[in-house]
């Protein structure tokens, strides 16, 4: 029986404004232990900011983090899966798109989640290496940096 999105995904993603700043979505990143944060614009997805667009798309143009708005550098429009689709349909916008994280729309519109290539993998083979960093809670992971005492 193929699994669902609804099943895998992580419900309740962090959001900004479009007009939010550049620094404090960082902020919201690091407060939430997360790479991105979906970007809503009259309550409606219209964007995604990853961490790796903070500094490709920002950090190493020079712009000013707090002047600069999230609407300005992320990555509009981005692919969705629906919480019903099939876990088999997302790896596949993931693989297809190069992807490493899918919003969750309802039909309507509504945002009710994210699927992350970390929850594809805890769903495929939940003893990889990065099936054990994804479901390690928050701020565990190093990233081969010592952990402060």
């Amino acid at each position: 029986m193929t699994r669902r999105v609804h099943e895998v995904m992580t419900e309740k993603p962090v959001t900004v404004d479009g007009l939010t700043s550049l620094a404090e979505a960082a902020r919201v990143m690091r407060d939430a232990d997360i790479g991105d944060v979906l970007v809503l614009e009259g309550g409606r997805l219209r964007g995604i900011l990853t961490d790796r667009d903070l500094v490709i798309r920002a950090m190493a143009e020079g712009r000013d983090p707090a002047e600069t708005t999230v609407r300005a550098i992320c990555s509009p429009e981005p692919i969705t899966v629906g919480p019903a689709d099939g876990v088999d349909q997302a790896a596949y916008l993931m693989r297809h798109h190069a992807l490493r994280r899918l919003p969750v729309q309802t039909e309507d519109g509504e945002l009710v989640g994210v699927v992350t290539l970390g929850d594809l993998e805890v769903e495929r083979d939940p003893g990889s290496a990065l099936a054990a960093i994804a479901a390690a809670e928050p701020g565990t992971a190093s990233a081969g940096r010592t952990p402060p005492p």
